[in-house]
This record gives C-alpha cells, structure tokens and sequence, in this order.
C-alpha cells in the first residue's frame, strides 16, 4: 500500500476511514481510496457517461462535453489543488469521477423531468441516484449489491440531500440531520465541479456559436483574461486565444481556491477529520473571486442555459423522458424483465422504471423512445 505520511493531519487518510458496509480485507497494493477510484472507472454506470450530455445533446457532436469528460476534468482540477493542501488526491478523484454516475440522459432537463414524474413516488434527485448506483445498482460482486465504497467516498458523491430523504438512508444522511461538514475531500471536489463545468460550458458554448465572445465581454471575469492574452500573443487565431483564456481563467479559480483554503485552514488548525467535520467549511473560493464565479455563472443561465436553441433540445428532452416513463407505469411489461416488479421485491414499479430511465444515455433514450412510438418500423 502506498504511504500517505505526506497528508495532512486534516486530511482523510484511508486506514482510518470509517470503513465499508461488507467488510472486505484490504488490498496489499492500493490504498482504500485507490481501490474506491479503480472500482468507479470499472462500473458500467461510467462508461455509460460517454453517451450523457452535458448542455448539448450527444448526438449533436463529437466535440462538445460529457459526463465522461466532465467528470475527468473535474478530477484533474480537484487533483492539482488537493496536492496543494495536502489532501487526499484518491478520494477527491474517486468522488470526482462518481459524483454524476445517477445523472439521468439529456443533463438537468432529464433530471427535472423525471423528477415530475416521480412525484408521489418519493422524487427523482441525481445526487441520491449516483449513491444508489454505487450502493444498490451496479452488479459485479458475489458477496454484495453495489460497489462496496468506502463511507468517505459515498459521504462525498451526496453533495445535496433533503432532510426527509437523509433521514432514510443511515450514517451516510446523518450529516444533513446534525448540519456538520463531509471531508475537506468532498468539500473540495463540489468547488472543483464548479470550476470545470462553468469554464467548459464556457467553450462549448462560444463553440456551438450560441454565445460569442462580443456577449462574454460583459463579464469581467473573462475581459480581464482576455485582455490579457492578447497583450502576450496580439496574432493568437481565435480558437487558441480562447483556450488561453479560459485555461488563465482555470488557473485563477484555481488559485485564489488554495490561498483562501490555505488561510482558513491555517486560522482554525484542525487536527482531524472530526474536527474538520465540527466546523465551518474550509476549503472555499474568497469572497471576491465567489463573487466573479456567480457573475459567470449568471451569464451562462441568461444567454446559454436558456438560449431558445437550448430550450428546444430540453423541450424535447423532457418530452422523451415523459413520454417513456408513462408508457412504463401504464404497461410494465413493456420494460425489461430486469426492471418489471415481481412479488416479494421491496422496490416498487415506479423506482424501478426510473433506475431504467436514469440509466439510459442519450442516445438509447432517442432510440427507446423511437421503439415505443414510431409506426415506421412496423
């Protein structure tokens, strides 16, 4: 097993974890939070990521973003930074790589619209969904359901959770009940999430012609930093100077992170997990860059998210996600024999269709919906 005496006192160290719901015996080459990372990129849940979107739908082309892509480019910026705090950079990968294995076909319209269909049913929330794939849903062990994770890790991919759900899932839930912290691991990995997604949603939005970099000027955030670029290269061609720009824009988030992070770690000097659990959050952007960070975000929610380009593709979206999930919970023979209730099961109809749905990738949705409503192939 690899040391980890270079960790912070702060930090998650993986021999004291709070360990697995089926006990298992150690790996004698990896530490918890490797072996965690290893069974995540194993799963079938994230290969699946390849073919679920990001803001474009997936066939719409090859260059535009995942959750496959996502995931790893949150990974690598979680990685980098919790280096520079002494964290532990296997949890924050293993979360970061998990963190959207529930995430529905066709991004938060697919979410938004499963959820309306599950009313009644106890609701339809990604966050809980991905802990359910590594709980309950992925199937490759003989001695347990799920992939086995370590608490930590779990604790990490349940960024979010109401308090009636927490109440019903047991230690995991528990900190949503007593309003304490998860590991700075986690906290850190939830930042990171939100430097990759703004900052690409960024390109593949100036990418698609959507947005331009006329409108980003409004923003300061990006004018600085491309003002900057053109000061160091004045005949940068225009695809180049934006991923200068948007690389120097990563770099500050970044940085402003670890410095601010670092102070708040050195004014309250914990000395343990638990005590990181007891207090405020400490791995957070300063107030000045979270301030930039919502403004960025706020322009993307104006001119991108809402583009009515963008609004058409979620109409469909929500639309095929609707229509599936009804002409399941009419007529259950017509899912899978895997996913129709049988008797004894404690899961009902509802849920099960909607671990199918949430499964599915774009594409499959595209292509399920066809099967149920086209006459074509008749």
């Amino acid at each position: 097993m690899l040391p980890e005496q270079h960790l912070a006192p702060y930090a998650a160290h993986s021999d004291q974890g709070q360990g697995r719901c089926f006990a298992e015996k150690p790996a004698s080459t990896r530490s918890q939070f490797q072996r965690d990372r290893d069974r995540i990129i194993h799963s079938s849940a994230f290969r699946r990521l390849e073919y679920k979107t990001q803001v474009f739908l997936n066939h719409e082309g090859d260059l535009f973003r995942t959750r496959l892509t996502h995931s790893l480019e949150v990974a690598q910026i979680g990685r980098s930074v919790a280096r520079e705090l002494r964290l532990n950079e296997d949890l924050v990968e293993a979360i970061s790589l998990a963190h959207d294995l529930g995430h529905t076909p066709f991004g938060h319209a697919g979410q938004d619209a499963l959820n309306l269909c599950m009313q009644g049913h106890g609701g339809f929330e990604h966050n809980l969904q991905s802990l359910r794939v590594v709980d309950v849903l992925e199937q490759h062990y003989g001695a347990f359901d799920g992939l086995n994770l370590m608490f930590e890790t779990r604790e990490g991919i349940l960024k979010h959770c109401a308090l009636a759900q927490a109440r019903t899932l047991g230690p995991v839930g528990q900190r949503f009940i007593a309003r304490t912290q998860p590991t700075l691991e986690a906290q850190l990995t939830d930042l990171a999430d939100q430097i990759a997604y703004n900052n690409h949603d960024i390109d593949d939005g100036l990418r698609s012609g959507l947005i331009t970099t006329q409108q980003l000027e409004e923003v300061d955030f990006y004018a600085r930093h491309r003002r900057q670029v053109e000061r160091a290269y004045p005949d940068l061609p225009g695809r180049r100077a934006i991923y200068e720009t948007l690389r120097r824009m990563i770099d500050a988030l970044a940085a402003d992170l670890i410095a601010n992070s670092r102070k708040l770690l050195q004014e309250a000097n914990p000395g343990s997990v638990d005590q990181v659990r007891a207090g405020a959050p400490l791995i957070r952007f300063s107030d000045a860059m979270q301030a930039e960070a919502a403004l960025l975000k706020r322009f993307l929610r104006e001119n991108l998210y809402r583009h009515y380009l963008v609004n058409r593709m979620t109409a469909k979206a929500r639309r095929i996600v609707r229509e599936l999930f009804e002409a399941f919970i009419a007529e259950p023979a017509l899912l899978p024999p895997d996913y129709q209730f049988k008797p004894g099961e404690h899961e009902p109809q509802a849920r099960k269709i909607a671990d199918y749905i949430a499964g599915m990738t774009d594409r499959y949705a595209v292509r399920e919906h066809k099967r149920l409503f086209s006459l074509d192939d008749l």
